[in-house]
């Protein structure tokens, strides 16, 4: 048997490996496992019991790197596997903002039924949107938690590709159902998947539906038209919250075809309820370069 695990950067590969490979080469011989790594995927080999232990291991690992730990020390991976071995209960860490743009969002977000996240890649738009959601549902302020991003590289109407729904629509939400997974057990967002209480579906089927008691988030909102976007705030329902992520600088969208997050920010400036939070390149917790990267680009733009 074996397990599939997807990195979503490589520094967090680094921080599992260790050095010279010696947190996997200890994970290997302490549950008895084979690991291998394919690009940007980890491949976990051995028995069914051995496998979903280390596999939890990996996953509680790479939720509280992506949660903001920094590092993996040798005497935390060698508790961690005393508890997993021994199948102890250990909390998920408490995911929250890091910036002062990010604190920013979150209490928008507690306080505002639509709020705007706007801002370059990793700033947390999502992944902060994602933490709230799942809170709002498991304190019972929410019944439902609904994803949804334009497929736009796949022309949106996605039927010319092979399989069903789901498979036709996976590879393009695929980010959101990572940063799920990062929050919640596999067997209860497969629960939760199907019997709708979590629902990911592309922008394109949002349309005539109205979203009572529901946590929304539309995410890659620079690929939205003006018409998608009016159609998207539309949907909202009774006791229901929507948050819409995006970068006004990375729009897919045909030359001439009208932005709707760019048109958003105008149309919706001035109406209560609606709140606008726009991210800067020192809210990225990504790789240190990243933030320089943003910078560089951004005084371009200026100059041009």
């Amino acid at each position: 048997m074996e397990k599939i695990i997807r990195f979503q950067t490589h520094q967090e590969a680094q921080v599992l490996f260790g050095p010279h490979d010696e947190n996997t080469q200890l994970i290997e011989r302490e549950f008895k496992v084979k690991i291998v790594v394919r690009g940007e995927h980890l491949k976990i080999s051995g028995t069914a019991t051995n496998i979903k232990k280390a596999t939890n291991l990996i996953e509680y690992i790479l939720g509280a790197l992506r949660a903001g730990q920094a590092e993996l020390g040798r005497a935390d991976l060698l508790y961690l596997i005393n508890n997993f071995k021994n199948e102890k209960k250990i909390e998920v860490p408490e995911i929250g903002p890091r910036t002062k743009g990010q604190r920013e969002y979150v209490e928008a977000i507690k306080r505002f039924d639509i709020v705007f996240g706007i801002g370059p890649a990793g700033t947390g738009k999502t992944y902060l949107a994602m933490a709230c959601a799942v809170e709002a549902l498991k304190k019972e302020e929410v019944r439902r938690i609904m994803l949804t991003r334009p497929a736009i590289e796949a022309g949106e109407s996605l039927g010319f590709l092979p399989g069903d729904m789901y498979e036709k629509i996976s590879p393009y939400l695929r980010p959101l159902y990572d940063a799920l997974h990062d929050m919640m057990e596999a067997e209860r967002i497969e629960k939760y998947l199907e019997t709708g209480i979590i629902e990911v579906a592309p922008l394109a089927y949002m349309r005539g539906r109205t979203l009572n008691d529901a946590f929304i988030i539309l995410d890659e909102a620079q690929n939205a038209t003006r018409e998608q976007m009016k159609m998207f705030l539309t949907r909202l329902g009774f006791d229901s919250k929507a948050v819409i992520t995006g970068d006004i600088t990375q729009s897919d969208l045909p030359d001439g075809k009208p932005a709707g997050l760019l048109q958003a920010q105008e149309i919706l400036k001035d109406i209560g309820g609606i709140k606008f939070i726009y991210f800067t390149g020192s809210d990225v917790v990504r790789h240190a370069l990243v933030q320089r990267v943003i910078e560089a680009y951004d005084k371009t733009n200026r100059q041009s």
